[in-house]
């Protein structure tokens, strides 16, 4: 066999070995994602309880295309609203912990500061963490860190002016 032949045949097999490795890698990342707050498609929710720290719960049902607050005489309420509400089921989890490795009343879980029940699953929401942009979340038997932005938001009220 020729010396450049030889050398082709070890560059082709180092470079098979390195993409079998950068394959492993990649499938051995997927599998260690943290994944999802729920396992819940956000199209498919149906109902919301939301309750902000001691404030009375609010009901949401979905009705047809359209959201509906169900607590007395129902009322037709902002579908956008509660889409961004549904979407929180698919936030993408920073990071994954048991709940024993945290005091609840240190990151704001005794009492929680919102607590987010879509389709019965619930989703209790604490404190902001000190080492970014993200929030606590307990869901079950653990804690999980998201983004900021999947932090539920009061219903806008209106505001009447008095003359």
């Amino acid at each position: 066999m020729k010396r450049a032949t030889r050398q082709r045949l070890v560059l082709l097999l180092a470079v098979v070995a390195l993409l079998a490795w950068a394959g492993w890698q990649l499938q051995r990342d997927a599998q260690d994602a943290p994944g999802t707050l729920l396992t819940l498609d956000p199209a498919s929710i149906s109902h919301i309880s939301l309750t902000f720290g001691g404030a009375a719960t609010t009901h949401y049902e979905k009705r047809g295309e359209h959201w509906w607050q169900t607590d007395g005489t129902s009322v037709r309420v902002d579908d956008a609203r509660l889409a961004d509400l549904t979407d929180i089921a698919g936030a993408s989890v920073l990071r994954w912990r048991p709940d024993s490795d945290f005091q609840p009343a240190k990151i704001g879980l005794a009492p929680p500061l919102a607590v987010l029940v879509l389709d019965g699953q619930k989703l209790e929401f604490g404190e902001t963490s000190v080492t970014g942009p993200q929030r606590y979340v307990r869901v079950g038997p653990r804690v999980a860190l998201v983004s900021v932005r999947y932090m539920p938001r009061p219903p806008a009220t209106k505001v009447t002016e008095l003359h």
